[in-house]
């Protein structure tokens, strides 16, 4: 199994995120991921990185590890919009990209309308993720767990991302496809990857409070 950390991207201060992610890199995690929000939840008042500027960035400074958004939520922006920012991405880091999609959630909902953005409904949403995850060149999480999203997840071949999901939850969906799981690290850092690695998981994405160190010992155990 894989790991990878969501970098702290709730600020105005890309450079700080960019110090973050070569620490992470240099202990041996195996992704960096960011997320894609108009502001942290519930704080309108606060930065938030933009998350396909700074993965350019990274691409061209932080070498070996994989990139992607967690997750790129359509709707955000327009459906090529999103492809294009996808594939270029891809191009400046060939092999490395994994494209997190999602459709977006309450939170999501609150951002938009607070920029005075409309949202398409979710039958159009799901149309577009869809046609988003053909379109690119690199592997694809779709993040989700209801049952329509279960379905694309199924149907393009893409894997299903679980967001702080339990282990029987897990257990649930991991199988019949390829499962990541991402969140916050729970006390037993090793012990839940080690759970997650024996369930057959095949990436564990923690947020930024887990400490690269304590990541990157587990990874240099496999």
């Amino acid at each position: 199994m894989r790991v990878g950390q969501i970098l702290p991207t709730f600020r105005g201060d890309a450079e700080s995120v960019l110090e973050r992610a070569r620490r992470v890199a240099d202990v041996g995690i195996d992704g960096l991921f960011v997320y894609d929000h108009l502001y942290p939840p519930g704080e309108p008042d606060r930065a938030s990185l933009s998350p396909f500027p700074l993965l350019a960035r990274l691409a061209t400074t932080v070498e070996g590890v994989h990139l992607g958004p967690l997750v790129a939520r359509v709707g955000h922006g327009s459906p090529a919009h999103l492809s294009e920012s996808l594939q270029a991405l891809v191009e400046w880091a060939p092999g490395r990209v994994i494209a997190g999609l999602g459709l977006g959630d309450a939170q999501g909902r609150r951002e938009m309308e607070d920029f005075g953005l409309s949202v398409d409904d979710l039958a159009t949403r799901r149309r577009d993720l869809a046609e988003i995850a053909r379109s690119v060149a690199a592997p694809v999480w779709i993040g989700g767990r209801s049952p329509a999203l279960v379905e694309i997840a199924d149907s393009l071949g893409a894997a299903l991302n679980l967001w702080n999901a339990p282990l029987d939850e897990v257990e649930r969906f991991v199988g019949p496809r390829e499962v990541t799981w991402a969140g916050m690290a729970p006390e037993g850092v090793e012990g839940w990857l080690d759970a997650l690695a024996e369930r057959g998981v095949t990436w564990c994405v923690f947020t930024s409070h887990a400490s690269p160190e304590r990541l990157g010992a587990w990874c240099a155990t496999r």
